[in-house]
């Protein structure tokens, strides 16, 4: 996921009751239904890529659409071309026209045709893929649960440079433990989202010193803390957003700040528009509306920005 194209103001509001754009028609392989949705990648406000995890797919869903196309996968699980098992995060690569696809279980990074694809090309190999995004150049940061590291891959590359972890794993500033996603600003900082540290980390380009931006206090549920983050994205001001799994929540950390804000859910475990069952994904859109693959509800939730200004 690359960064909002506007700016979003460290005080901004949405509203508190999501409305459901994707799924919400209970469990199921049907087109109008998801089974676990993981990631999920915000393309022109009008359409949305989902990792249709359970259901071995990516699926396409416009904008007041009742149903989605399956656009890669979609064949069961398994390891042909033609198929994918579990698949966990997805981009979509405008001048390729073509998605990246996370293929977790298959322990590989796939490109596939955006338009009338069948089949995918395996772009990486042995990699424990857990998120990945690219930046303005086209590369690509790749997530690495197993090796607790991330990954930039070039056009062409297959071996990568670590960018992020790569040191054991462990609580250390310079450790990761479990990540999940990542995200690249525009000055090329990695943030991920450390897992079990129950933290999200920075890494600027080049530097030795590490940042803990979000969480980092234990586990918990009070404002200093997150509980195994998922999600994450970072806007123009440096003000992180992250999916916090356990505690039901979507969390807001300014830059700098010691704490940080509830801006959705946090209602408890719940089906309601106004509560989570584990949140996975996020995404925004260019006018700052939240995205959120509510994993266990089976549905995406749109929260409507109101207020942008302080």
């Amino acid at each position: 996921m690359r960064a909002p194209a506007i700016d979003i103001h460290p005080n901004a509001e949405w509203a508190q009751n999501g409305v459901t754009v994707v799924g919400g028609n209970g469990q199921g392989g049907g087109i109008n239904q998801l089974s676990f949705p993981f990631g999920l990648y915000v393309h022109d406000d009008d359409t949305m890529y989902v990792t249709d995890q359970f259901n071995y797919r990516i699926v396409e869903w416009k904008c007041g659409a009742t149903s989605g196309q399956v656009v890669a996968g979609g064949n069961g699980q398994g390891n042909g071309t033609h198929q994918l098992f579990y698949p966990n995060d997805v981009i979509f690569d405008e001048e390729g026209d073509s998605l990246i696809i996370c293929d977790i279980r298959n322990q590989r990074v796939v490109r596939w045709p955006r338009r009338n694809g069948t089949n995918g090309e395996i772009i990486i190999s042995n990699i424990t893929c857990g998120g990945l995004t690219m930046d303005e150049n086209r590369s690509f940061y790749v997530v690495d649960n197993a090796k607790n590291e991330v990954r930039r891959y070039r056009i062409g590359d297959t071996e990568g440079t670590v960018v992020a972890g790569g040191n054991g794993f462990g609580n250390r500033p310079d450790q990761l433990w479990g990540p999940q996603n990542v995200f690249v600003d525009r000055d090329h900082s990695v943030y991920v989202s450390d897992h079990e540290n129950d933290r999200v980390t920075k890494w600027k380009e080049g530097a030795k010193q590490v940042l803990v931006v979000a969480g980092g206090q234990g586990r918990g549920n009070n404002l200093t803390q997150l509980s195994w983050p998922q999600g994450v994205v970072v806007d123009k001001l440096g003000t992180v957003y992250v999916t916090d799994f356990s505690n039901h929540r979507i969390m807001r950390w300014p830059k700098g700040a010691s704490q940080g804000s509830i801006i959705a859910g946090g209602n408890g475990l719940g089906g309601q528009s106004n509560q989570f069952n584990r949140p996975a994904g996020l995404s925004f859109d260019r006018h700052g509306n939240l995205y959120v693959a509510d994993q266990w509800n089976h549905r995406i939730q749109k929260f409507n920005i109101e207020s942008n200004r302080q």
